[in-house]
């Protein structure tokens, strides 16, 4: 399991990523981060809605309610515009912090 600091760091960039190729809903998208990290990163509720709340905040995230199939009332959001490019942004850095890090651990003997 991640450190509590690397899952919070990272919990922006996943959410825009994920929302970039279509909109979701909170359990999905809980679900869609343990299958991609192999469940490695396990997101609760009380961990993901804060998230989506504060990236909704700052308009990177746009919400609608609407009625599932199951006839239940259902948030789902979609990435807005500039949540695209705070997501450019975003993938640059962390790419950068990669990068970086595999360099270094190329130098260096495994632990």
């Amino acid at each position: 399991m991640l450190t509590k600091d690397l899952v919070a760091a990272s919990s922006k960039p996943m959410v825009l990523s994920i929302l970039a190729s279509g909109e979701s809903y909170g359990y999905e998208i809980i679900q869609k981060v343990r299958e991609l990290s192999g469940g490695h990163i396990e997101w609760s509720d009380g961990m993901l809605y804060p998230v989506l709340h504060r990236l909704e905040r700052e308009g990177l995230i746009e919400s609608e309610w609407r009625e599932a199939e199951s006839g239940r009332e259902r948030k789902y959001y979609r990435v807005s515009r500039e949540g695209r490019k705070a997501l450019q942004n975003e993938r640059h850095q962390w790419l950068a912090v990669h990068n970086t890090l595999s360099k270094l651990w190329q130098l260096k003997p495994s632990i």
